[in-house]
C-alpha cells in the first residue's frame, strides 16, 4: 500500500498566567520588530540585496548588542528570517497569490512566535481535558486537550509533531501544532459530480437542488451588544485628544468588540468545516466559480472628480461577502476533496446567473432577486436563481485546482524582484 505524507495543523487554547502573557507579548513584539529590521536590511543595504548569510550574521550581532532583542529565543529569531525569505519566494512565484513583503505595523499585524523544533515542546497529557507543553523562556504551560496528537497517545494516531506556532487571538494565546502523518494514498472518489454557487441570501446552492445554509453568526442579543460597544468606542474616540495614547477605557472597549467579532468568526469557521467535510465526503468532483473576490470587495466611493454611487449599499454588500468567507470555503474543499480522492474544479464565473441552464438563453432580465424566469418563449423555465447558476457551473468546463490557486495563472506585471535603494 502506497503511503503519502499528510501535514496538518491542530489549534489549542493556552492557559497562561498574567506573567506568562506578558513574556509572550514581549516576544511577539520583538519578532515583529525583527521582521521590520530584516526588511530594511534586506532591501536597502548599500545598493545591493542582502544574502541569507548577511541577514543571519546581522541577527546574531543584534541579539548581542540590543538588550530587548534577547528576549526572543534564538530559534524563534531564525524562524523569522526563514518566514521572511519564504514571503519573498511566494511573492516571486507566479502561481502564488502572495503580495510583496512590507513593514509590519504594531497595531495591525498579528502577534505570533514560532517554536520550530518539536523537541523543545516536551508535550505531555495531564488529564482528559488538559495537556502540558514547554515554551522557550515561558516555562511549562497547560493547553486544552481536545484532540489526540500524533505519536503522543497510546493507541492514538501514528505520526509526529514537527513544531508549533504561538498565535494571539482576541480571546488569548493559542498554540498551533504542526503535525505530520503517513497515510494511505487516497483512491479515486466514486461519488457524483456537483456544481456549487456561493451567495449571500443562500450560502451554498448545489446543482442537485439542495442548499447549505446557516444562521446569523451572532444572536440578537450579541448583535445589540456589539452595536452598543461600537457606539461607545465612537464616543470615546471623539473625546480623545489627538496625538495622545489610547486610554485604558477605550482599549477595553476595543477588546470587547474584538471578542464579539472573534466569536462570530469561530462560529463561521466551525460551520465551514462541518459543511465542507460533508460535501467532500459525498461528491467526487466539485465545481465552483473562479471568483476574483478581492476585486468584488473594492469600495465604490470613487474619487473627487468621479464620485461613486450607492456607496453605502456597496459597503453593506462588501461586509456580507466578507462575512461569508467564500475563498476560505473553497480552500477547505480543496484539501478535503484531495484527501478523499476527489477534485475541485474552478469554472469561469461570467453570466452563470443570467443564463438558463435548460435552453441556454442569456439575458439580464432572466433573474429577479432569487427567482429565475427564462424569457425565452420556447422555454419559460422558472426556479431558484442560485440553483440555476449551480447547474450552469456544473455543466461548464473548468480547470482542476490543488492546494492554492489555479494551475494556469499568468505572472502578474507587479511581481518583480526586489530592488535595492
Amino acid at each position: 500500500m502506497e503511503l503519502v505524507k499528510q501535514t496538518r495543523a491542530h489549534v489549542a487554547r493556552l492557559d497562561l498566567s498574567a506573567a506568562q502573557v506578558a513574556v509572550l507579548d514581549g516576544q511577539a513584539h520583538t519578532a515583529r520588530a525583527l521582521w521590520n529590521l530584516l526588511h530594511e536590511y534586506f532591501t536597502f543595504r548599500q545598493g545591493r540585496l542582502a544574502s541569507v548569510k548577511d541577514c543571519d550574521e546581522a541577527i546574531r550581532a543584534a541579539r548581542h548588542e540590543i538588550d530587548w532583542m534577547g528576549q526572543l529565543p534564538a530559534q524563534a529569531a531564525q524562524a523569522v528570517l526563514r518566514t521572511y525569505r519564504q514571503a519573498w519566494a511566494n511573492f516571486l512565484n507566479p502561481d502564488h497569490p502572495a503580495k510583496r513583503p512590507i513593514f509590519k505595523s504594531r497595531l495591525r499585524s498579528r502577534m505570533t512566535v514560532d517554536v520550530p523544533q518539536a523537541r523543545d515542546l516536551q508535550i505531555k497529557r495531564v488529564n482528559r481535558r488538559w495537556g502540558a507543553v514547554n515554551l522557550p523562556k515561558v516555562g511549562r504551560v497547560r493547553f486544552r486537550w481536545t484532540k489526540d496528537l500524533p505519536g503522543l497517545t497510546k493507541g492514538g494516531p501514528a505520526g509526529r509533531i514537527t513544531g508549533a506556532r504561538l498565535v494571539k487571538e482576541a480571546d488569548g494565546w493559542h498554540i498551533v501544532f504542526r503535525t505530520e502523518r503517513q497515510v494511505p494514498a487516497p483512491l479515486c472518489h466514486p461519488g457524483p459530480q456537483v456544481g456549487i454557487d456561493r451567495g449571500i441570501t443562500v450560502a451554498l446552492a448545489l446543482s442537485d437542488g439542495t442548499t447549505r445554509e446557516h444562521r446569523d453568526w451572532l444572536t440578537g442579543g450579541e448583535k445589540e451588544h456589539l452595536r452598543r460597544v461600537e457606539k461607545k468606542s465612537a464616543r470615546q474616540r471623539r473625546a480623545r485628544t489627538p496625538g495622545q495614547p489610547t486610554s485604558k477605557r477605550l482599549r477595553r472597549t476595543y477588546d470587547q468588540i474584538a471578542r464579539l467579532r472573534a466569536k462570530a468568526k469561530r462560529r463561521a469557521v466551525d460551520w465551514q468545516h462541518q459543511t465542507t467535510t460533508e460535501l467532500a465526503s459525498a461528491f467526487g468532483v466539485i465545481k465552483v466559480e473562479k471568483l476574483l473576490i478581492a476585486n468584488m470587495l473594492k469600495s465604490a466611493k470613487g474619487t473627487i472628480e468621479h464620485p461613486g454611487v450607492n456607496v453605502a449599499q456597496k459597503s453593506g454588500l462588501n461586509r456580507k461577502i466578507a462575512g461569508e468567507a467564500w475563498g476560505h470555503t473553497v480552500t477547505l474543499l480543496e484539501y478535503k476533496t484531495r484527501d478523499r480522492g476527489g477534485q475541485v474544479v474552478k469554472v469561469p464565473a461570467p453570466y452563470t446567473s443570467q443564463t438558463c441552464h435548460r435552453c441556454g438563453h442569456r439575458e439580464a432580465a432572466n433573474r429577479d432577486g432569487t427567482t429565475f424566469a427564462c424569457r425565452n418563449p420556447d422555454c419559460g423555465w422558472i426556479g431558484h436563481a442560485d440553483t440555476n447558476a449551480a447547474i450552469n457551473i456544473n455543466n461548464a468546463d473548468g480547470t482542476a485546482v490543488s492546494g492554492r490557486g489555479d494551475l494556469g495563472v499568468t505572472r502578474s506585471a507587479k511581481r518583480q524582484p526586489p530592488r535595492a535603494a
